[in-house]
């Protein structure tokens, strides 16, 4: 458990402003000339940021890191065998399922959905021109071509030998340096400490605890969050009886990552699904409750049980912080909006804990008193 107490502001000395300016800029400097060749690496750390805990949960169970990292090691690769044994020939059936069934869909969307948008805005539709046999064998056309398609891919990565070698060196790369990075994680850690200077130390060490533990709390939840919100959007969309309903359910689950986002691609996909499938008030219905039944549970159960108050945003400003680094850095900005604001939360509140204690805080009440 994180000490409760506020870090203290550092006295730093001119000298060591000018050094830590310097490096950071020197190693802004150098990320930006490195950049696609740190890419892995930046995956790497990531990875052995995220999986360390239960690194360190099995060294508590007095097994030496070494064996603890290549057992956390096995069990990924037997996590990724089941995933591709069992989950993922599943969403390819239900894919393969769907594009199957999608012919039969444009002749009942022409024969109950068209007629019904005439009837609702009034408007005269050339029905006729809808030559449901041409679009039927462009779809078809279409996805015959997929292997093809996946064949020139390929074929234009091998014949562009070095970005095709920087893709396969990358792959291989990743999990190697997650694993030194695993086997050496504390002696890093050591070593940084031991770099900074003596005065900043510990309230940087205070920062990073408090940081690490509002962040790797939020990425471990969430995660939970977006598997158990994917369960419950398959299960309730299986149990109403809509067409592919597991494929549907885990996109919408898992791309809630993004607030909001998982929610309004499950209800597009759904509505779309279930407007062709049966075209009543009543099944309509039924999956629509599937999804104010999700964002009800993930509301009130998922994600104050498994992610908390561990980043303490209101949710406007969370709006804010996903749209602002959509603007900024695109859709990367998107993904890391959250977790940035997690930390984020913890130097704001540091520098707002020491401006109470600063004399520019003081100084207004000493001045009213007079």
């Amino acid at each position: 458990m994180n000490d409760p107490r506020p870090a203290p502001f550092p006295t730093v000395t001119r000298s060591q402003i000018l050094w830590i300016l310097a490096s950071l800029l020197v190693a802004g400097w150098l990320v930006w000339l490195l950049g696609p060749v740190l890419t892995p690496f930046f995956i790497s750390i990531l990875i052995a940021y995220i999986v360390n805990p239960l690194v360190g949960w099995l060294e508590r169970l007095k097994l030496r890191r070494d064996l603890a990292v290549a057992l956390v090691f096995l069990l990924a690769f037997l996590l990724l065998v089941v995933v591709l044994l069992i989950v993922i020939p599943v969403l390819i059936r239900e894919v393969a399922d769907f594009f199957g069934r999608l012919p039969g869909y444009l002749d009942t969307f022409r024969q109950s959905a068209l007629p019904w948008i005439e009837a609702q805005l009034g408007i005269e539709l050339n029905l006729q021109s809808f030559d449901v046999q041409r679009a039927r064998s462009l779809i078809q056309d279409y996805f015959s071509n997929f292997a093809g398609a996946a064949g020139n891919i390929l074929s234009v990565m091998t014949q562009s030998g070095g970005r095709f070698l920087v893709w396969v060196s990358s792959m291989v790369l990743i999990p190697l340096v997650t694993f030194y990075l695993l086997r050496d994680w504390r002696a890093l850690v050591n070593t940084v400490r031991d770099i900074l200077p003596r005065n900043i130390e510990p309230t940087v060490v205070k920062l990073t605890d408090d940081c690490d533990e509002a962040l790797s709390g939020f990425l471990r939840g969430q995660l939970m969050v977006m598997l158990s919100l994917g369960i419950v959007y398959a299960l309730g969309l299986w149990i109403v009886g809509l067409n592919n309903a597991i494929a549907i359910g885990m996109i919408a689950g898992l791309v809630s990552f993004v607030p909001y986002l998982g929610a309004i691609i499950g209800v597009a996909l759904a509505g779309v699904t279930a407007v062709i499938q049966d075209f009543s008030i009543g099944f309509l219905l039924s999956v629509a409750i599937v999804f104010v039944v999700g964002q009800l549970i993930e509301s009130f159960v998922l994600t104050p049980k498994l992610v908390g108050d561990r980043i303490g945003l209101h949710p406007v400003l969370v709006i804010f912080a996903v749209m602002a680094g959509g603007q900024l850095f695109g859709f990367a900005g998107v993904l890391l909006a959250l977790p940035a604001a997690a930390a984020g939360t913890v130097l704001v509140r540091f520098a707002y804990n020491n401006y109470k204690q600063s004399e520019v805080y003081r100084a207004s009440h000493e001045t009213e008193d007079r």
